[in-house]
């Protein structure tokens, strides 16, 4: 469903956050009091050193691990109980199709867990057809390579038109090219639906698709600013 045009909301609202871990030998800091703000249509790269908190930020941004402190809602997104798999998806950065179904089974995953049946078989080929993948269908996760793997996952993201898609190193497994192209279908699916992206991110080219970058560093978001 594609969402009107009109004033920001804000997705996602985080004051003050901090995720500590403890270890036997330290405790170790992976947030820093980070405080942001997701407007719908947002389009964000969080880039940053490997353990610089990337993926501990985007976790706890799914809702899928509570920060040691501060605070984080969904405004326009709705109770955390009731963020996925429709209003908020997630693609992880390592593999997360399941082997026994195939692509378009794993593609319509999420429909099928919102009891969206009479619809799923449609919007799974729309999905997959967004990423180029309709050929891909009938594989199985063991029969593709780790980048068209890859992709699956991120139609399996979309195929909820969410209001806010996190991905973990979307492009890590697929050529320069491949990626390019990737990011381009994604903003176009991001246009197409008013749906807001944030993603984490290594590569400065893939980041320069998106129009804000977030740096963090030592679990400190250190600065917030315009892509291009």
């Amino acid at each position: 469903m594609t969402r009107a045009a009109g004033h920001p909301t804000t997705l996602v609202d985080a004051r003050d956050l901090s995720k500590t871990y403890i270890t036997p030998h330290a405790e170790v800091t992976a947030i820093a009091s980070a405080t942001f703000a997701i407007e719908n249509g947002a389009r964000i790269a969080v880039v940053g050193p490997s353990g610089s908190g990337k993926s501990t930020l985007l976790q706890i941004v799914a809702g899928l691990d509570d920060p040691s402190s501060g605070t984080i809602v969904w405004p326009g997104l709705g109770p955390r109980s009731t963020l996925r798999p429709g209003r908020l998806a997630m693609m992880f950065q390592a593999p997360s199709l399941l082997p026994a179904l195939d692509v378009i089974e794993n593609t319509m995953l999420p429909l099928a867990l919102l009891g969206e049946t009479g619809i799923s078989r449609a919007a799974g080929e729309a999905a997959l057809a967004a990423f180029g993948l309709e050929a891909l269908a009938s594989k199985l996760p063991q029969e593709l390579s780790g980048g068209q793997a890859q992709r699956v996952a991120l139609a399996r993201a979309i195929v909820t038109n969410p209001g806010l898609l996190i991905a973990d190193e979307p492009t890590g497994q697929l050529d320069r090219t491949t990626a390019a192209s990737v990011m381009a279908e994604l903003s176009d699916w991001a246009a197409r639906t008013g749906g807001a992206i944030l993603i984490a991110t290594h590569d400065p080219e893939v980041a320069g698709a998106m129009a804000t970058t977030w740096r963090m560093d030592h679990g400190r978001l250190v600065s917030k600013e315009p892509s291009r």
